[in-house]
């Protein structure tokens, strides 16, 4: 595949960046030799290769979730910025 300046502006403008003049080359060659390595990758015969879905063997070890009081209502209040008898205050958020 060629890559010329219009494909690095197509790029660019997908992604949201902006070159200037003299990094349009370096950018050329640094994507001619991103899928020049890509291209080798394909070219590698993985016919008997089991895909890979984890890179190692361990397993997660969850502990149980157990609910317990931290702390009391009164003093979850206490830190509230604005509160009414029992509930802490918000702004209105949706109209």
């Amino acid at each position: 595949m060629y890559i010329d300046e219009n494909l690095i502006q197509k790029l660019a403008s997908l992604a949201k960046l902006e070159f200037e003049g003299q990094d349009l080359t370096q950018i050329q060659q640094d994507l001619t030799q991103i899928l020049s390595f890509v291209d080798k990758l394909n070219q590698i015969d993985t016919t008997n290769v089991e895909p890979l879905i984890h890179i190692v063997d361990e397993v997660n070890h969850l502990r149980e979730d157990i609910v317990k009081q931290e702390i009391t209502h009164q003093e979850a209040l206490l830190n509230a910025p604005k509160k009414d008898s029992d509930y802490i205050r918000v702004p209105k958020v949706l109209s």
